[in-house]
């Protein structure tokens, strides 16, 4: 079966299989948002609680001045410490900072709109939130309503501290609580549910009514760090292999989120453990992260990245393919140790590779359109979408030197009329 083939069948299977699951319930608790992964920026990594109103003014002009804006990133969203008060909910209500929000919530969501932006609101389903803040517990439709009269696009619903070891029966009436809420505030809101890959949120979250969920702990700032950092935190390889192996679950409307993107941090984030990464390190990370379908969220402060970092981030060819309407996320189709194969099907005919080399040393990685993606192609063109250069026909596997920790992503393109006769399919009879 070719990877296209592959592609189509985890789109149905994902329908389906929710559905039988649900009775019907999971065209219900498609809010008909987020067909690709939202992109935009996030203010936790960088900042933490330490947010405020010019920071979101900041943030928002220079994206639209360095061209991230135009290049897709339209989230602008809020992470935990825009709240008034810390403390539980039973003893003060939700309310935004005045002082750190001085026009408050409604302006800076006109301020974002005005120029093409998007903005998120954060909250969780406990008493407090992950930095201690009032939650939702038990204001719901309540909190809801505020954030629709505020203009809000995007909700992260964290429930990292209160709900950790929830078994997954309690858990989903309560990532749908605020999901049937949301909706019945009749604003479009793409509901983030955050909750660390606890649960196995992938196998239900669409049917909760969730556009996203993490599959893991949280990221590191880190490409390969030996273990988990403090026996929680993933590195960039760690949510790699923890979340190829969940491609069935994710499709449009409903993703896998790997958790924000640590280009630009090296090693200066204020919330995050790790000491940085290569330049040739984070743009594999931001590779592996389009091409897996994942939510792309910034989490650098976009007022200072380097060049090599914003040349990144503003990859419009790699960024194209996590966008791709068909919403496949790749698939690891070889493994030789530390070199790898991960193959993404696109809606057009066309399938993107990443050749990644995890060792070492500089190695040559070869890709074969038959013996990998079952693609019956006998010409394909190759262009490398980092050097943005058309790399030529070819009629035979096609061989790239990789330097170590490197991911060489090429798009593969079937010349017309050069297609020979399908492979057997020896799981069909």
């Amino acid at each position: 079966m070719s990877i296209r083939a592959i592609g189509a069948c985890v789109a149905m299977v994902v329908t389906t299989s929710v559905a039988a699951a649900t009775g019907g319930a999971a065209a219900a608790a498609d809010n008909g948002l987020a067909r690709t992964p939202p992109m935009g920026w996030s203010s936790w990594n960088q900042f933490g609680e330490h947010i405020d109103e010019q920071l979101l003014v900041q943030t928002m002009d220079a994206m639209v001045a360095n061209g991230l804006r135009d290049a897709g990133y339209v989230y602008i969203n809020l992470d935990d410490g825009w709240q008034r008060h810390k403390g539980e909910r039973r003893q003060q209500p939700l309310e935004a900072d005045p002082v750190k929000f001085p026009h408050g919530m409604r302006w800076l969501a006109d301020y974002a709109h005005q120029r093409g932006f998007k903005l998120g609101i954060y909250s969780g389903p406990g008493q407090t939130t992950c930095a201690g803040f009032t939650g939702s517990e038990g204001h719901e439709q309540e909190d809801a309503k505020l954030f629709a009269s505020w203009g809000v696009d995007h909700l992260k619903y964290d429930s990292c501290c209160s709900h950790k070891d929830t078994p997954r029966d309690a858990l989903q009436p309560i990532v749908r609580r605020m999901s049937q809420a949301l909706r019945a505030t009749g604003r479009p809101i793409v509901y983030h549910a955050c909750h660390c890959g606890w649960a196995d949120i992938w196998e239900w979250g669409a049917q909760a009514g969730a556009n996203h969920w993490r599959i893991g702990q949280d990221i590191s700032d880190d490409f390969d760090y030996p273990g988990n950092r403090e026996k929680y935190y993933f590195d960039v390889l760690d949510m790699l292999d923890r979340g190829i192996a969940l491609g069935k679950h994710t499709g449009p409307g409903h993703w896998n989120d790997f958790d924000m993107l640590v280009v630009g941090l090296n090693g200066r984030s204020r919330e995050l453990v790790g000491a940085g990464a290569s330049n040739v390190e984070y743009r594999t990370h931001f590779s592996l992260w389009a091409l897996a379908a994942s939510p792309l969220l910034i989490g650098a402060d976009v007022r200072t990245l380097d060049p090599y970092a914003l040349e990144t981030l503003s990859n419009r060819e790699v960024i194209a393919l996590n966008q791709d309407p068909l919403g496949a996320p790749a698939e690891k189709v070889r493994d030789d140790g530390p070199l790898q194969v991960y193959a993404k099907p696109l809606a057009d005919g066309r399938v993107a590779v990443a050749l990644l080399n995890r060792g070492s040393a500089t190695a040559e990685i070869t890709v074969s359109p038959g013996r990998d993606l079952g693609e019956p192609w006998k010409r394909y063109r190759v262009r490398d979408l980092w050097r943005h250069a058309d790399l030529g026909e070819v009629d035979i596997p096609y061989t790239a030197e990789v330097i170590s920790h490197e991911a060489r992503v090429l798009l593969l393109t079937p010349v017309p009329g050069s297609t020979a006769a399908p492979l057997p399919d020896s799981t069909t009879h």
